[in-house]
C-alpha cells in the first residue's frame, strides 16, 4: 500500500467519524420522525450543516472546484455512512449527479452554481426519467427548442424526481435536433410545475411538467446534443453511490437485528442461541459483505475504467447489492417478527429504504440484461 493510498484512507476515516458523530446528534431516529411529521419542502434540517459545521459537501470535487479531491472513493464513503443514518438525500442528487455534471460541462454558469453548491447554498435535482422512459437512459422526449436569439423553450414531462421538492435548481434533459442536452432551471422559472409527494421511505420526490419554459442560452450546459455520454457516467456513479448506502443501511440492520436475538427470549434462553437462526445471520452477514467488497472494488477502477467496463462492473455491483438487500431486509423483518414493520422501531424504517434501493436506478433484471449486452458486443467485437 502506498503512502498516497493511506493518507487518502486516512482522511476518509476522519471524514466518516465526524460525519458519523453529526449525523448522531442532529439525525438520530427520534429527529427523523419529527422530520417526517413536518414533511415540509425546505430540505432536511442537517444537510446545511455538512456545508457549514463539517465542510464536507466538496469532499469528493477536485482542489479546484474547492473540494479535497478525494473523488469516487469519498462519495463511496460519505454514502455509507449517510445509508446508516438514512440520510443519503439530498447528497446523491446534489452532489454524486448534480455537482458531477457540472464538473463535466464546466463554463460560468455551471462554475457560480457549483460554488454555491459547495457552500450548502444550492440543492440540485437531476430531470431526466420520464414515464415511458422505464431506465432507458437515452429515452428522453422533452423537447428544447432554440429560439432566433440563442434562448431555449422546453416542453415536456418528467416523473419520479428525488429530492425535486428541496432543491434550488434542477438539472433538466431535453433533446433538440442536435440531440440530448442538459439544462439549469432555477426552482422559481415560469413554466415549470412540480407534483410533490413522499417517498415510501420517507423521501421526497416530484412530478414535474415543462410548459413553454423559456431559459436563456446560457443555462445550457457544455455542448449542445452532447450531454448523453456524460448522463451515463453520471447515472453509473449514482447507481455505485446507491450500492455503497446500502452497505450502510444494512449494517444497521445487521446491528439492530443482532442486538434484537441476543434480548429476545424463549424457553428461557436468548432466540439468537438457537441454531437455525444463527445460519439466517451468517446468511444476511455473508450476502452483506460480498455486496460491500464488489462495491469497494468497483470503487477503485471507476475513475479510470472505459465506459463499457465502467457500465459492466456497476450493474454487477448494484445485482450484489439488491440480492443483499432482499436477503438482508426480509431476514431483519422476519426475526423481528411483526415489531419488525412498525413505525416505532428503526428496523422497519430501514427496511422499506433496503426495498426501494433494490429497484433504484434499475432492477436487478435489467442490469443483468444490461451485462449481458455488453458481453455479446464485446464478444461480437473481438471475433
Amino acid at each position: 500500500m502506498t503512502t498516497a493510498t493511506t493518507e487518502r484512507d486516512d482522511t476518509l476515516a476522519m471524514l466518516r467519524d465526524s460525519l458519523a458523530r453529526y449525523l448522531d446528534d442532529n439525525h438520530g431516529f427520534e429527529q427523523r420522525l419529527y422530520a417526517l411529521r413536518k414533511a415540509d419542502d425546505a430540505p432536511p434540517p442537517f444537510w446545511r450543516g455538512l456545508a457549514t459545521e463539517l465542510d464536507l459537501l466538496g469532499a469528493a470535487l477536485p482542489e479546484s472546484a474547492g473540494g479535497l479531491g478525494g473523488g469516487m472513493a469519498a462519495h463511496l464513503a460519505l454514502m455509507e455512512t449517510l445509508g446508516g443514518a438514512l440520510a443519503a438525500e439530498p447528497y446523491l442528487s446534489t452532489m454524486v449527479i448534480g455537482a458531477g455534471l457540472l464538473q463535466r460541462n464546466p463554463g460560468a454558469q455551471a462554475d457560480a452554481l457549483l460554488e454555491r453548491v459547495v457552500a450548502g447554498e444550492a440543492v440540485l435535482a437531476f430531470a431526466h426519467g420520464e414515464p415511458q422512459s422505464r431506465h432507458d437512459r437515452a429515452d428522453v422526449q422533452t423537447e428544447a427548442v432554440r429560439d432566433a436569439d440563442g434562448s431555449f423553450r422546453l416542453n415536456g414531462r418528467k416523473a419520479v424526481v428525488h429530492a425535486a421538492p428541496w432543491a434550488s435548481h434542477l438539472l433538466v434533459s431535453a433533446r433538440s435536433g442536435a440531440g440530448l442536452s442538459l439544462f439549469v432551471v432555477p426552482r422559481n422559472t415560469p413554466g415549470l410545475r412540480l407534483r410533490a409527494y413522499p417517498t415510501r421511505d420517507g423521501g421526497r420526490a416530484a412530478d414535474i411538467a415543462l410548459d413553454d419554459l423559456r431559459l436563456p442560452a446560457d443555462a445550457l450546459l457544455g455542448e449542445e446534443g452532447g450531454a448523453l455520454p456524460k448522463i451515463e457516467q453520471a447515472l453509473d456513479e449514482a447507481t455505485l453511490a446507491v450500492c455503497a448506502e446500502s452497505v450502510g443501511v444494512m449494517r444497521r440492520l445487521m446491528r439492530d437485528t443482532l442486538d434484537y436475538v441476543r434480548q429476545r427470549k424463549q424457553f428461557g434462553v436468548p432466540i439468537g442461541s438457537f441454531q437455525a437462526l444463527q445460519h439466517r445471520m451468517a446468511d444476511m452477514h455473508m450476502a452483506l459483505e460480498q455486496a460491500a467488497a464488489l462495491t469497494a472494488s468497483v470503487g477503485e477502477i471507476i475513475d479510470d475504467a472505459s465506459s463499457g467496463e465502467r457500465a459492466r462492473a456497476v450493474s454487477s455491483a448494484k445485482v450484489a447489492a439488491a440480492k443483499a438487500c432482499k436477503a438482508v431486509g426480509q431476514g431483519a423483518v422476519q426475526l423481528h417478527g411483526g415489531m419488525g414493520m412498525t413505525e416505532e422501531l428503526a428496523v422497519g424504517h430501514y427496511v422499506r429504504r433496503a426495498t426501494l434501493i433494490e429497484g433504484q436506478f434499475g432492477p436487478p433484471s435489467w442490469h443483468l440484461r444490461r451485462v449481458a449486452k455488453l458481453r455479446a458486443a464485446l464478444v461480437q467485437a473481438q471475433a
